[in-house]
């Protein structure tokens, strides 16, 4: 097995840190070594020892069956469970237009991508197709289910980032082919050898002993002084080699007996064999914490610490042994010193260049997994911020805290409108002069709008100015109304506030005002306000300057992209950001609700005629399913003014009851499927939100402090972000308390969200037991009693 090394003493990140300060502060301790294969000088301290999670699914879209093989406490495979879901119909690829066409290789695209993946071949055989005909993976989750077998969206993402690395091997693997041809030395069996690699890496290995400027320049020097006769004599008959016979003295290389013994070591060792070398390797890798290969690679980036690999010796020799006894056994007696010859070859080989090839092999593997996990944990706390219910029918006062500039304020209509903007300096000697003013504000936007809901930012002096209005409320200052607050996390709102966007949004503003309405509309539209921020600065996820930022781009533009669609636009007051994010689903086009506001104005729907208003339009049915959608209506004696009503859902329940889902939808040359979406979207009232079942903001009247905390005291929070070790809560006393992952047992978690890797995300609302409070560091340690619901 690899080496053992000790990890102690955490390092500061400098000026590459994640936005997230407490995740840097706060990660948990651990006292015992544990096995990786790296070692280093430094040693790190605050390490978590749980195991590395992946990404959560899309919730409420998809209801799963509990799984009676998941292990809460393992990482979350792969492969995406579809043998319970019904079949769905494979594709039949088009003769000549296949969809892997590109991807010339030895082995099959389809079923390489589902060993990769953990997928049917048949799915991914139509998830290829699909994306070969332009469908986007949100069009695919929801109207393509049969043919994904019920797959969410991050499986089906994996599937083709997956089909993409595939592509990018088979594209190498041409390239090299094509140099190596030029030059001259492509013969029939390395071009075998480079279209049987699965990977980047194989490839790599394939081509190292050829390309140009690399340290094999010593065996090709030794090829030019003449001495590959002589190595392949020592291999086929070493009986009748005359090393003695080679010496040229006035050649530098041949002059002596030491020469040219020491240029046939380096032909021999410049040759192949890595290949069962690093496979018996493969066998000896253990787990490393994914998020810690990323705090180490940053560390060593930054020049804190050198990393090494360690492989252990018996590799060595086992890897020598075989070398002499298999691959290159000489057919013949050899003579001792022949044989040393042989033996420090392969030791030369092996030191010179496989070691550092599996050395780079085995981080390469690390970081790409590393990786992949980290933004994994990205996309799903970013999904589950955006789909945060929004605050309907409020005149919303947002606050951006602050102490000597004072406290900049913003008014907002239920539609996020401008309707006022100010500056009170709340922690100044006149704050009693300022809260009369607040006051008479409140009240004056009362009288028309209702303003009895306040929004504090998170950021600096928030528990100030929290106290603040708690003392008022407390005070009924605000009598007869019914004032109350929330704290909203700003990350990211001061730099959206300078951007080239919020320029164009509200010109002419000083941007500390538009960090205030920001704040306000985080409230009112999380989704329509947060995907005008770069979601790096949102303030989730963990070490995200630290992977690769185009997989990261991708992934994040792919989930917003998934979550506008599902949610749909009001066409009447969405932002420039927001209409930009709609996606238009590929050759079927995707179908994105439009909503309205109370003025309805005439849009055309993408299945409606001329420029009459479709009541289909403003529901999850796609276009190309209205006919079908219209004739199960008639079936059932309905019309699509009865849409949402009681009436329209009590006859389609009963019909369905009756008939059964997979019977109409026969009836109606159709899949369940389909049929399925066509009765939620007749049965959905109108305006329905997929976000209304998600969690609300915390609305407030009251504040507990740091201080008055104790042990064993029970209380509620909201998770505000997750990360590999457990997930963050504010529990309303200026500081997040950490839930270990340890604590986060499937006993205390609703049935549909066990087979989440870490099952908690950002919004939820949960019931904790305090377990430790540090004052001096403070740190609030945190017992998962239940999620709220």
């Amino acid at each position: 097995m690899l080496d053992e090394i000790k990890l102690d003493s955490c390092y500061r990140t400098g000026n590459q840190r994640d936005d997230s300060e407490e995740l840097e502060e706060w990660l948990p301790n651990i006292n015992e070594d544990f096995h990786c294969g790296i070692s280093q000088s430094y040693i790190y301290r605050d390490m978590p020892h749980e195991c590395p999670s992946s990404s959560q699914h899309f919730p409420k879209v998809k209801k799963e069956e509990p799984d009676d093989s998941f292990t809460f406490d393992e990482p979350a495979q792969k492969k995406q469970r579809t043998t319970n879901a019904a079949q769905g119909r494979p594709i039949k690829l088009k003769s000549g237009n296949s969809c892997v066409e590109d991807i010339e290789m030895n082995w099959d695209p389809i079923q390489v991508l589902a060993e990769k993946t953990g997928v049917e071949q048949w799915v991914c055989a139509n998830i290829a197709q699909l994306f070969q005909e332009e469908n986007t993976i949100p069009f695919m989750v929801r109207y393509r289910k049969e043919l994904i077998n019920h797959m969410d969206a991050d499986a089906v993402r994996d599937v083709q980032l997956t089909l993409e690395e595939l592509r990018s091997v088979a594209k190498k693997s041409k390239s090299v082919s094509q140099t190596l041809k030029k030059e001259g030395v492509l013969t029939s069996e390395l071009e075998m050898a480079l279209k049987n690699c699965t990977t980047a890496g194989d490839i790599d290995h394939v081509y190292a002993p050829y390309k140009k400027g690399s340290k094999l320049s010593k065996a090709r020097r030794a090829k030019e002084l003449g001495l590959e006769p002589v190595a392949l004599t020592l291999l086929q008959a070493p009986q009748t080699l005359d090393l003695h016979s080679s010496i040229q003295p006035n050649t530098k290389g041949l002059s002596t007996l030491d020469e040219v013994t020491t240029d046939t070591d380096y032909l021999r060792g410049g040759t192949d064999g890595a290949l069962p070398c690093l496979a018996l390797c493969r066998l000896s890798l253990q787990v490393t914490l994914l998020f810690q290969t990323l705090a180490i690679n940053r560390g060593e980036n930054l020049k804190i610490l050198t990393v090494k690999v360690n492989v252990p010796d018996w590799v060595k020799n086992d890897f020598c042994r075989w070398c002499i006894n298999v691959r290159w056994r000489p057919q013949g007696f050899a003579q001792p010193e022949l044989m040393t010859i042989l033996k420090n070859a392969i030791e030369d080989s092996y030191r010179r260049f496989i070691l550092p090839f599996l050395s780079r092999g085995y981080r390469t593997k690390l970081t790409t997994s590393a990786e992949k996990e980290s933004i994994a944990m990205f996309v799903r706390n970013l999904r589950q911020r955006l789909l945060m219910c929004p605050v309907r029918g409020r005149v919303i006062m947002g606050v951006d805290p602050g102490f000597h500039h004072g406290c900049k304020i913003a008014i907002l209509s239920p539609t996020s409108q401008i309707l006022h903007t100010d500056v009170a300096y709340l922690h100044g000697p006149a704050k009693h002069k300022e809260a009369e003013n607040l006051r008479h504000l409140i009240n004056f936007f009362f009288f028309f709008n209702s303003c009895q809901t306040i929004v504090i930012g998170n950021g600096k002096a928030c528990r100030e100015t929290e106290a603040f209005f708690t003392d008022l409320i407390k005070q009924r200052f605000f009598k007869p109304l019914d004032v109350s607050y929330c704290i909203t996390d700003e990350a990211g709102a001061s730099i959206y506030s300078v951007s080239p966007e919020a320029v164009k949004e509200m010109p002419g503003m000083d941007p500390n005002l538009r960090s205030a309405v920001s704040i306000g509309r985080r409230v009112q539209d999380p989704l329509a306000e947060l995907i005008k921020i770069d979601p790096k600065h949102i303030g989730i996820g963990t070490y995200q300057h630290d992977v690769s930022q185009s997989l990261l781009r991708a992934a994040l533009d792919g989930v917003v992209q998934e979550c506008v669609s599902f949610v749909g636009v009001d066409i009447n007051i969405c932002s420039e950001t927001l209409m930009s994010s709609i996606d238009s689903g590929g050759n079927e086009g995707l179908k994105v609700p439009l909503k309205q506001t109370a003025e309805k104005k005439k849009v055309k729907g993408s299945g409606s005629a001329s420029n009459q208003f479709n009541p289909l339009d403003q529901t999850c049915i796609h276009p190309e399913s209205y006919s079908i959608a219209l004739r199960f209506l008639s079936q059932i004696g309905g019309n699509l003014d009865q849409m949402g009503s009681a009436v329209l859902r009590q006859s389609i329940e009963s019909s369905v009851k009756s008939r059964g889902l997979d019977v109409l939808a026969k009836s109606l040359d159709t899949t369940p499927e389909t049929l399925q979406l066509i009765v939620d979207g007749l049965t959905q009232p109108p305006g329905f939100d997929i976000r209304q079942d998600f969690e609300q903001a915390d609305f407030k009247r009251e504040i507990v402090s740091m201080s008055d905390l104790h042990d064993g005291m029970v209380l509620t929070g909201r998770v505000t972000n997750t990360a590999l070790f457990g997930a963050f809560v504010d529990i309303g006393v200026g500081r997040s308390g950490l839930i270990p992952k340890r604590f986060i047992t499937p006993d205390k978690l609703p049935v549909d969200q066990r087979r989440r890797s870490l099952a908690l995300g950002p919004g939820e609302r949960v019931e904790v037991r305090v377990m430790n409070v540090d004052l001096q560091r403070n740190r609030i340690t945190l017992d998962l009693i239940r999620v709220l619901r």
